[in-house]
């Protein structure tokens, strides 16, 4: 990790010093020989970094050379930082000379003590360079294991004498009880043996409050009024009262009868049938709870262990290649004891090995044999670990700061990676795309797992292995860290790495109970609320403090969607913040931003999603030139965008462009004019449409060039007073979207027709949807969409039929095509008022072949047409389809 760190400074110091801003170093006395000794000194211990990092493994006292480096190497990054800022406030001063000399002084000492170690020099500092680009391989598709499969899944399902039985899986770390778990969760038949089905995560230490909130959380959705134990188990036995129900407990290690016991008791108040399913792998912990029903879960059987290596290690080889190395394969996996976790890892790492050299390599390794590391488990992984790029190790290494089961946001990741400085551009691609390499380059090696998709099959989100999140922490050495906050005891105070802490998140779960230890960590440099496990929102009158005393932070979360009781963002204490890339505000109850705010020049993300009751941005915020992603989604109360937001060339998201409706913002808001200068990517939703006043503003907006932008969704709603349909249709015309559009959505739209000339252009269009389109009596011709997989359709109050204009056909009757919307999956209708008919009318000249619609169709949906008498035929004859039907009572096929 820290030849990571050493080469994030490295690239920071040569990017930030070029020549052009050396010479004005020079201009410093004393400043220029300094960088200079700076860039020696860290050339020098990067070159032998490779080979101290490996020996720090097995030699205590390079450990601790290193941990005197990385603490170096992150001030000297902070100074690197206060000099840019400023730089950017053009007010270059004498004293970051000063401040160069003292980190220097310290970087000397080390550079002279590596020589006390006779390390190996290898390579210069490591370059930004292209990542290797993988196919992903979704190991949760690979079996095994069926007998355990069965005996379980029997157990949970067949009736039991016992009141409450508990059922054991035990078996040590990496053997695969949680899969063994997750699989019997997600059976079918285990599914509909069940009123309710809860699965909690408990892990070290065992904490029963947590527990009781996360179990009402999955029954009812919601804890944040209940504050006592006694109060959350009065509100588990309410919500399991005469319910049947499977509770997992996964990775249990309390022994503590005391603990379990009042849980215990109030889950007995559920229906008989009810089972709880435990993962342990302590087999005196199953016997503490109760446990009679336990299965041991073995190695993996050797052939198992081989079905599972070969697809990996094999991925992309010929039949003959795979013979090659079939030999060694076996050899290396001997090595992995028949754990899963461990044959995923090496597994993976040998995928991109295709020399026999390189896989000899893996089976001669010394590491196999350390018996210094902490568990087994941690040899593969650490051999896995050492083939990583460095910054693509930094990047794993941060993970560490979520908690355990922590459900990751992929998006969320990448951006915090991106505000410490671990994504550099190379290539000509921008941070985000290499963020997106980096993430898949750790998915491909399975440092990740269970990952969550999108409708697109895209990755979304993921999780990691609770031993693989234990190796990430223990090479982390306690700097990326999550805490829980109870309010019983401090968690940071009570610790021995109070001074190694350098990226922290924070769960709470009592009102008023934030460590004050925290505001003592002055080298940190992430403070992450976690607004996903936490049952409480941040304290108001902590934020003061928090932002006075932690003053390196690049990233900082203190949002939460739901709950938030922040109203106030302290102005002088948020502009202190200089080096912050990084920040959420999400949820907040502020009706305006600071303008000390647009002080953070290095600001690249700022979160304020959700802030329902935010009216304005500050007029300032021209002044953030880094900014690349506002994300401003659900801002319902905001009234214009500043006009300095078209001066925000490297912003590269922007959820939602507010159209001003006047009342005296005229000089402050930005035009629609004003989205021609910025270069926006993925998704943007223009609201308030309908306060166009002038469509040459309209036209002026060049939206047909926004090339990257993918998702768009049109608001023709007005602040005041009503439009003409005639308005509608004019403007629709003139806003015409870039033609590589895959998602378009129309709302609140006013025109009598819906076919402006370029509609029937965006050839790459997969998801439409028209909502509150109130005066159109006809849908247009969507059948010559020819990639539209999804079609949502809403209160469309003036349609009474849908017929052959929909397919696109003629007037008379006749059809050029066989086939009709060839793509179409998922058909949606919802509140058609008038809605009676749907029919059509085909014919084909001359021709005898049979006319499909929509053959690819897989889902329809219809909600609240109460006039609405029959499906046509294709519909109805379609006995694959799945219907889902309501509010339609005149309506005769329901299936």
């Amino acid at each position: 990790m820290a030849r990571a760190i050493v080469s994030c400074v490295w690239d920071y110091l040569t990017s930030f010093l070029p020549e052009g801003i050396q010479q004005e170093a020079r201009l410093i006395i004393g400043v220029d020989e300094e960088v200079k000794k700076l860039r020696s000194n860290l050339e020098a211990i990067e070159s032998v970094l490779l080979d101290a990092e490996e020996r720090q493994v097995k030699e205590g006292n390079v450990k601790r050379w290193l941990d005197q480096l990385k603490c170096t190497s992150y001030d000297i990054d902070k100074v690197l930082d206060e000099w840019n800022y400023d730089k950017l406030k053009q007010e270059i001063e004498g004293v970051p000379s000063k401040k160069i000399k003292e980190v220097n002084e310290k970087l000397d000492v080390i550079a002279k003590q590596k020589d006390m170690y006779d390390f190996k020099v290898s390579r210069s500092v490591e370059k930004s360079k292209r990542v290797q680009s993988t196919s992903f391989v979704d190991v949760s598709e690979i079996c095994g294991r069926v007998d355990d499969k069965s005996i379980l899944v029997r157990k949970l399902y067949e009736n039991s004498e016992q009141h409450l039985p508990i059922i054991s899986i035990i078996g040590m770390g990496g053997i695969g009880k949680t899969t063994l778990a997750q699989f019997a969760y997600n059976d079918n038949e285990v599914i509909n043996s069940f009123d309710h089905k809860m699965w909690v995560c408990v892990s070290e230490p065992f904490d029963e409050y947590r527990i009781a909130k996360a179990i009402i959380e999955a029954l009812k959705g919601s804890t944040s009024d209940l504050v006592e134990f006694q109060s959350l188990l009065q509100h588990v036995r309410e919500s399991i009262v005469g319910k049947k129900f499977l509770l997992i407990l996964d990775d249990v290690w309390n022994e503590d009868y005391k603990k379990w016991e009042p849980l215990y008791h109030c889950l007995k108040n559920g229906l008989h049938g009810s089972k709880v399913l435990i993962t342990t792998r302590k087999e005196s912990v199953a016997r503490m709870m109760g446990s009679i029903d336990i299965i041991n879960v073995k190695e993996l059987p050797e052939e198992e262990c081989w079905l599972l290596f070969k697809r990996l290690a094999f991925f992309g080889m010929s039949q003959e290649e795979c013979q090659n190395f079939e030999e060694i394969g076996r050899q290396i996996l001997s090595k992995c004891k028949g754990l899963p976790l461990a044959v995923k890892t090496i597994g993976s790492l040998l995928r991109f090995k295709k020399h026999r050299e390189q896989w000899q390599n893996i089976l001669d390794s010394e590491l196999w044999k350390l018996e210094e590391l902490e568990k087994d488990i941690f040899r593969p992984l650490l051999l896995s670990y050492n083939d990583l790029p460095s910054m693509i190790k930094q990047c794993f290494i941060y993970c560490a700061v979520f908690p355990k089961d922590y459900k990751i946001d992929k998006d969320y990741l990448i951006k915090l990676w991106m505000a410490h400085g671990y994504l550099k551009g190379y290539e000509n691609k921008v941070m985000e795309i290499v963020g997106q390499e980096y993430f898949d380059y750790l998915a491909s090696r399975s440092f990740f797992q269970e990952f969550k998709k999108d409708g697109d099959n895209n990755i979304i989100g993921c999780k990691m292995h609770d031993l693989v999140h234990d190796f990430a922490q223990f090479l982390s050495k306690n700097e990326c860290i999550s805490i829980e906050v109870d309010g019983l005891k401090d968690p940071i105070t009570n610790s021995s790495y109070h001074e190694q802490v350098c990226h922290l998140m924070v769960t709470i779960h009592r009102e008023d109970s934030f460590p004050d230890s925290i505001f003592s960590l002055r080298r940190i440099r992430s403070f992450l609320y976690n607004f996903e496990g936490s049952s409480y929102s941040l304290a108001p009158n902590i934020l003061p403090k928090l932002f006075g005393e932690l003053t390196c932070l690049k990233a900082l979360t203190i949002g939460r969607k739901y709950g938030s009781v922040i109203e106030d963002i302290p102005p002088k204490e948020i502009g202190r913040l200089i080096h912050l890339r990084y920040l959420n505000l999400k949820g907040l109850k502020m009706r305006k931003l600071p303008e000390e705010l647009c002080g953070l020049y290095n600001l690249q993300t700022l979160d304020i999603s959700d802030c329902k009751n935010l009216e304005e941005l500050p007029q300032g915020i021209e002044k953030l030139i880094n900014l690349r992603h506002l994300e401003n989604y659900g801002v319902r109360s905001l009234r214009y965008m500043p006009i300095g937001i078209q001066r925000l060339t490297n912003l590269r998201s922007l959820r939602w462009f507010v159209v001003s409706g006047g009342g005296g913002t005229d000089n402050k808001a930005c035009s629609l004019e004003g989205l021609k200068y910025l270069n926006l990517f993925g998704e943007l939703c223009i609201k308030k449409l309908g306060n166009v006043s002038n469509v040459d503003e309209a036209r002026r907006s060049e939206l047909k060039n926004q090339k990257n932008l993918l998702h768009l969704y049109m608001d023709f709603k007005k602040d005041e007073g009503e439009r003409t349909n005639e308005d509608d249709e004019v403007l629709l015309e003139i806003l015409q979207p870039p033609l590589n559009l895959e998602k378009l959505q129309i709302r609140n739209y006013r025109g009598n027709t819906i076919l402006p000339n370029w509609m029937m252009s965006l050839t790459k269009l997969k998801d439409l949807e028209l909502m509150h389109c109130i005066n159109c009596k006809h849908l247009p011709p969507l059948e010559k969409l020819p990639s539209l997989e999804d079609l949502f359709i809403d209160k469309m109050s003036s349609l009474k039929r849908v017929s052959n204009e929909f397919l696109g056909i003629e007037s008379d009757g006749t059809s050029s095509s066989f086939i009709f919307f060839p793509k179409l999956k998922y058909l949606t209708f919802e509140c058609m008022d008038e809605w009676e008919e749907w029919d059509y009318e085909i014919t084909r000249k001359g021709e005898e072949e049979d006319i499909t619609i929509m053959p690819s169709l897989v889902s329809l949906q219809i909600h609240n047409c109460p006039k609405l008498k029959a499906l046509p035929n294709h519909l109805v004859q379609n006995t694959t389809l799945k219907k889902y039907i309501g509010g339609c009572p005149l309506l005769r096929y329901h299936r």
